[in-house]
């Protein structure tokens, strides 16, 4: 990956539930290389699965951060609507993530990269992150 391309990628919901909980992590460093080096890949069912999770009560996060984030996916995020595939998944409602990056080409970063197939666009955000600081 070169540092001056935009490289698509979809973001699995644990990833924004861990850069709300610290600024100082991997995850955040992924939301803050938004619109500059990365463009959010979305469907429709991503982005509702995005604003559920978020707004659980056991997360608590405040207002304001929800909305700035998810403003932000909103406004600079390519929508896809992807086929269903059939491939076998250990959580079906990890799917959708999968379905969008497919589709799209995109690379797709989760922290539960065991539900997803070992596939190389499918990586964990510190593996995202050297690789792309290195190219």
């Amino acid at each position: 990956m070169k540092k001056s391309e935009i490289i698509k990628v979809v973001i699995d919901t644990n990833i924004l539930v861990s850069a709300l909980w610290s600024e100082n992590g991997n995850p955040a460093s992924i939301i803050q290389l938004i619109p500059h080096t990365i463009k959010p890949v979305l469907s429709y069912e991503i982005f509702a699965e995005y604003v559920n999770v978020l707004n659980r009560p056991k997360f608590d996060f405040s207002s304001h951060k929800k909305k700035e984030l998810l403003s932000k996916l909103m406004k600079y995020g390519e929508f896809v609507s992807p086929e269903k595939s059939d491939f076998p998944m250990t959580d079906e409602s990890d799917r959708i993530f999968y379905d969008a990056a497919k589709e799209s080409g995109a690379l797709l970063i989760t922290g539960n990269d065991s539900h997803f197939p070992d596939e190389n666009h499918i990586m964990k955000p510190a593996e995202f992150l050297e690789n792309k600081m290195s190219g």
